[in-house]
């Protein structure tokens, strides 16, 4: 393979870096970061689930939420930045964060290297306000004529006519996070991607694959329940600085999560809204899938998800989310025999151990998870309108409408620092009606209308082995998929 062949010195530079110290903690436990912003600690997320999964921790399910120990440890885990201040109840730390990374994809048709990204990584509190920020410019040669956005947001294209000879993709990238503690709740304004529910990889109702979006949230809990509400403001077209995307897509929700020891049981809500806003969504107790009949029906949708996650002696977690799209009527849903029963299901196992090896501590686990996603799922009746969409694509399993998947995963970290990952994905996508986001139907007689779940699919197999290490100050990652929509992602990355 072409790509493997010319990233071989890059990531013989990136070996060379490799071992130093353990690297740090930080104050919000968030997304994986898969396409763009990556930090040097490998999937975080990853080893939350895991430690959720082996150990008695009470069991939250969505994210992203406050790492309580990030405060209680900060003298420690930043006293090696580049700017510390620590003065009691007021903290700052800051760290210049960027890297190189070579980046190869089939499915894009494109190499991407070099690929250079810079910033600045501020965090602190300041009494009951915490905050964190990773801003960056990126930089990126490309092969391709026409390069696509790897991450699948907006990117600039700097001609060469332009630019003494000098072609380049530039754009700029941030997360962030502004938090209220209050006595009863947590507050925050963020730029991140919610996720909800105990899987990992194909969550139904909104997933951490998703792009970026800005958002507000609150959360607070009351015993054993803990209530999320949030909003987010999404676009509609993939061409963000598209004149198009002046027309408003508002995204409300809530989480209801019930902690029962090894047992967690949680209801999910979001509805979306075209070009109308109303804020009394944000209240937690007002059901939205009672409140949507009170909105224009190609101006509004709404979905309602539920889920269970039970641990087993603290080796194993078996889950499932059942999410509802729409239904006409409940014996509508079980024959599901036209497009108005729309649905989607998973499932899953993951399964940990912790040990040591000669002193060091090593984690080991493993992931198999399945889900089943029915043709118009996301979808509404007029195209970009109220889908259940971010940028043109999906903010739930990112299969979309209309498919199947199947993943199962073996991991393993040595001493926080070196991490191993094999992971393998069974895909099947139809190319039936309803297969796409923005698939619409006749609106007469659309019950009479039969759905067929992937017809035309064909099975897509790949295989995607992961190594890194978490360093102090540097790092670096190389990740390889093979067969199915090959590609290569290798970065070396650092943070001071």
């Amino acid at each position: 393979m072409a790509i493997l062949n010319r990233s071989f010195l890059f990531l013989i530079l990136i070996l060379a870096a490799g071992f130093l110290q353990v690297s740090a903690k930080t104050p919000v436990l968030s997304a994986e970061r898969s396409y763009n912003l990556k930090t040097i600690e490998t999937a975080p997320l990853l080893f939350e689930y895991h430690r959720l999964t082996t150990t008695p921790a009470k069991q939250l399910f969505y994210f992203p939420r406050r790492d309580s120990t990030w405060r209680k440890d900060y003298r420690k885990t930043e006293k090696n930045a580049l700017f510390f201040y620590d003065g009691g109840n007021q903290s700052l730390a800051a760290s210049l964060i960027g890297g190189a990374d070579y980046r190869g994809s089939e499915a894009l048709q494109d190499t991407m290297f070099p690929a250079l990204d810079g910033g600045i990584y501020l965090r602190g509190f300041r009494d009951s306000v915490e905050f964190m920020l990773d801003a960056r410019i990126y930089m990126e040669s490309h092969s391709a004529l026409h390069p696509k956005s790897f991450d699948r947001e907006f990117v600039e294209f700097q001609k060469s006519e332009n630019n003494s000879g000098v072609e380049y993709a530039s754009y700029a990238r941030y997360r962030g996070h502004f938090s209220i503690h209050t006595g009863w709740a947590r507050f925050d304004l963020a730029r991140d991607i919610i996720h909800l529910g105990p899987g990992f990889y194909n969550n139904l109702t909104l997933n951490q694959f998703a792009v970026p979006y800005n958002m507000f949230s609150m959360e607070f809990q009351v015993g054993p329940l803990s209530v999320v509400s949030f909003y987010a403001d999404l676009r509609i077209y993939n061409q963000s600085m598209s004149m198009k995307n002046s027309d408003d897509r508002n995204l409300y929700g809530h989480r209801y999560e019930l902690d029962l020891g090894n047992l967690t049981v949680g209801i999910s809500e979001i509805q979306v809204l075209y070009n109308i806003n109303k804020p009394w969504l944000f209240v937690p107790v007002v059901p939205l899938f009672m409140e949507k009949g009170n909105f224009p029906e190609d101006r509004n949708n709404g979905a309602l998800s539920f889920d269970l996650n039970y641990r087993l002696f603290n080796a194993a977690r078996i889950y499932t989310e059942f999410f509802l799209d729409d239904m006409e009527s409940p014996v509508s849903l079980i024959k599901n025999d036209n497009i108005e029963a729309k649905w989607a299901w998973m499932a899953g196992i993951q399964s940990g151990f912790n040990t040591e090896v000669n002193g060091f501590d090593l984690e080991l686990g493993a992931i198999a998870e399945y889900a089943r996603v029915e043709p118009y799922v996301y979808t509404h009746f007029k195209q970009n309108t109220a889908q259940l969409g971010h940028l043109g694509y999906p903010l739930g399993n990112q299969g979309g409408p209309n498919s199947q998947t199947i993943d199962f995963t073996l991991y393993g970290r040595l001493h926080r620092q070196v991490f191993l990952g094999l992971r393998n994905t069974w895909f099947w996508k139809g190319t039936d009606y309803g297969s796409a986001l923005n698939d619409t139907t006749p609106r007469q007689n659309h019950m009479n209308i039969p759905k067929e779940f992937l017809k035309g699919a064909k099975m897509e197999y790949s295989l995607t082995p992961a190594l890194s290490y978490d360093g102090k100050y540097f790092g670096f990652m190389m990740e390889l998929t093979l067969f199915n929509e090959r590609r290569i992602y290798s970065r070396l990355g650092f943070k001071w």
